[in-house]
């Protein structure tokens, strides 16, 4: 790890420590419920990635000393990258009889929301409200994961937060909010303790709930969110349609964020491995064709997914023409170099399994060079998709959503709402806001 590295961590922790103060400064000016629950939702989020990233510091920090002391890294092959996205989530609900279908009893309402985290990487899905006239709570957020290894583990957190229906402003608690002031870019080792530890006093967040918090205003604040029930999703639960997965439940009947859960959820989660969607390689080859040792043809050749594709230029490959051959490379086929031919000085020999049959291709290079260079993106290439499994049986599809659209007051957005004068018919004054968080709110909408 480098320094670059060291200190590119350390912006988006301090990015992240200016939304937190936003958040707080936010739900300290919020003036109505889902102002406040949306609020201490961004809080919850912002300490989950504070902790991310501050795990991942130290495992950098720990990499660089271990370098100077003269441990080498492994030198051991490295999958390629990829995309995952899960969508479509649904948890089912299990009320009571006299709950659902007699309506009896007190309506038990529940704001929740999940946090899905894959390395450092978090995301947040929208708030949903949930009450007994629910059967599923239903997410449509599209969560996508970019640059993840086939190693990933995606842990997948619903939190819950019960709703007051008298809320009113001595429900948020103190007014006042401690800043945290200065940056993190150029912070000792006691600002970043002080950045950890109070990263753990919204909600209960799982990897911080140990640590005591150091701010009795922050923790006071607003509604508070609770983990009511988690899982892990690896590769091997990725498939293209819907798939039922086991929840571990934390929470009790007994607590008043309790919801009736099955402890199953269904969603869709894909993956896109980069050597699946991007070229590999390409360049000029020779293929061998027929039986005719001396009869070889000079093609263009692009390495991508299941294929080496070969084309009779450039030229075609550009026009979309059909290729002259196509060379199934597959995560299971054989791919090794000859000894010196009489009349290719190297070849290639690509060994794959065509309709129940070994089927041996062979190709050649202009230059020792190049054959090195396309024996080696041959080797990766299909060690990658060895290591993602089934997802390169095929391109699998992943739905991006579309741009958010600006957020309006009528979407209820909290910003809006916020720094819009309330009607005098509802009969509240919403504190103004310094010029630092109108342009730290705005920012914030424009990221997502």
């Amino acid at each position: 790890m480098n320094l670059g590295q060291d200190d590119e961590v350390l912006k988006q922790i301090e990015r992240e420590v200016r939304m937190r103060e936003g958040a707080s400064k936010l739900l300290a000016a919020c003036s109505r419920r889902d102002q406040a629950l949306e609020a201490s939702k961004s809080l919850l989020t912002c300490n989950a990635r504070i902790l991310a990233l501050l795990s991942q510091l130290q495992k950098m920090r720990k990499a660089q000393i271990l370098q100077r002391v003269g441990h080498r890294p492994s030198e051991d092959k490295v999958p390629c990258l990829g995309k995952i996205a899960l969508s479509d989530l649904r948890i089912p609900l299990m009320w009571k009889d006299s709950e659902y279908f007699k309506n009896k009893g007190e309506l038990h309402s529940c704001a929740v929301f999940c946090l899905l985290q894959c390395g450092t990487e978090i995301h947040d899905t929208g708030l949903v409200m949930v009450d007994r006239t629910l059967t599923d709570i239903c997410f449509e957020d599209t969560i996508i994961f970019n640059e993840v290894d086939p190693g990933f583990q995606l842990r997948v957190e619903l939190y819950s937060s019960c709703v007051v229906e008298d809320f009113s402003l001595s429900a948020l608690g103190p007014r006042r909010v401690s800043r945290l002031g200065g940056s993190l870019g150029c912070s000792s080792g006691k600002k970043i303790r002080a950045v950890f530890e109070s990263a753990a006093v919204c909600g209960s967040i799982s990897s911080g709930g140990d640590v005591p918090p150091l701010s009795p205003d922050l923790s006071a604040l607003g509604p508070k969110y609770n983990l009511l029930a988690h899982t892990t999703l690896i590769i091997g639960h990725i498939q293209e349609g819907f798939k039922t997965h086991d929840l571990s439940l934390v929470a009790t009947e007994d607590c008043p964020f309790w919801l009736p859960l099955y402890g199953n959820m269904c969603c869709r989660l894909v993956a896109q491995p980069l050597c699946m969607i991007q070229p590999v390689i390409s360049g000029q080859l020779k293929v061998k064709l027929g039986e005719d040792d001396n009869y070889w043809e000079n093609v263009y050749g692009i390495l991508r997914g299941q294929h080496l594709l070969c084309y009779q230029s450039q030229e075609d490959l550009e026009s979309e023409d059909k290729p002259l051959l196509v060379i199934p490379t597959k995560k299971d086929s054989i791919v090794y170099v000859s000894e010196k031919d009489p009349v290719q000085c190297q070849s290639i020999y690509i060994s794959t399994q065509h309709q129940g049959e070994d089927v041996i291709y062979m190709l050649s290079t202009h230059t020792p060079e190049d054959i090195q260079r396309w024996t080696e993106a041959l080797w990766q290439h299909i060690y990658n998709m060895s290591q993602w499994k089934q997802c390169c049986d095929h391109v699998m599809k992943i739905v991006i959503p579309n741009t958010r659209k600006p957020i309006t007051v009528k979407q209820g957005s909290l910003y809006h709402e916020i720094v819009t004068p309330i009607s005098p018919r509802e009969g509240l004054v919403v504190p103004d806001l310094s010029v630092e968080i109108h342009t730290l709110l705005s920012s914030y909408y424009k990221e997502r």
